[in-house]
């Protein structure tokens, strides 16, 4: 079968031939129907596959210091050899995946040949995972629709988190796919929804869904702008969608 995988050591990804997988007990074998992309999780990846190894290093302060560590306990060639042998394991990409169920383990009692599933699957024609990580999909739902369950997921468990009340205002910092179904959400729970990004398309999609956006990099000051949207009283709430090499956004927040 075919698989997206990457390269640790070089960053490169590639789409390669490997075995298919066999179905374990606990476990559906499962076919692929779609396979979404994270953008933002799966850049990531590929671009912390593609830095040198002091990047890596300076990306990863508590695997550098599990590695200092190792070395004092088993000596530096081992270490050294440890830590190439697991950059060269190839690292399969993706975690949504929407497919039918070809195969059942032995102990599996909620589904069946034939079920349509979403599952936390890879980029693969073919994945076998956990009955735990695997959920229905209503007739009613079309691939291209259930494929997005995971990420709402995501978003949904910030919502969660948060626990907002119907009227209330909550900030959005980020609006790239998790950002925006986290909003859309939100505004499903009776919220008012402020947005924060600086990409004029994804603040453009954000208005169309009915979501008040402020863009920092037209010289509004988002929190100035909540307070005046709320009568200086501030916002109930912040989930911040995004990801900064600074804490920036979380003192903003």
């Amino acid at each position: 079968m075919k698989q997206i995988i990457q390269n640790l050591k070089s960053g490169e990804t590639i789409l390669e031939e490997v075995p298919a997988p066999q179905v374990k007990s606990g476990h559906v074998l499962i076919k692929t129907s779609k396979s979404l992309v994270s953008l933002g999780t799966e850049r990531m990846l590929v671009e912390f596959g593609k830095a040198g190894l002091i990047a890596k290093a300076r990306q990863q302060p508590d695997r550098v210091k599990m590695v200092l560590n190792k070395i004092k306990s088993d000596g530096l060639m081992p270490t050294l050899e440890m830590v190439f042998n697991k950059l060269d394991q190839p690292l399969p990409l993706g975690y949504c995946n929407m497919g039918r169920i070809i195969a059942v383990g032995e102990g599996v009692t909620e589904f069946k040949v034939g079920d349509r599933v979403i599952s936390n699957g890879q980029h693969a024609e073919f994945v076998c995972m956990p009955q735990n990580l695997v959920a229905h999909v209503p007739d009613n739902v079309s691939d291209e629709e259930a494929v997005f369950t995971v990420i709402a997921a995501i978003g949904l468990q910030g919502l969660r988190l948060l626990n907002p009340s119907f009227g209330e205002t909550v900030c959005v910092i980020g609006l790239g796919l998790i950002g925006l179904i986290t909003a859309e959400l939100l505004m499903a729970n009776g919220c008012r929804v402020i947005g924060i990004d600086l990409d004029p398309e994804k603040l453009k999609i954000a208005q169309s869904k009915g979501v008040l956006t402020v863009n920092p990099k037209d010289g509004v000051d988002p929190v100035a702008y909540a307070l005046n949207q709320t009568n200086q009283v501030g916002v109930d709430g912040v989930i911040i969608t995004a990801s900064a090499k600074t804490n920036d956004i979380i003192a903003q927040a």
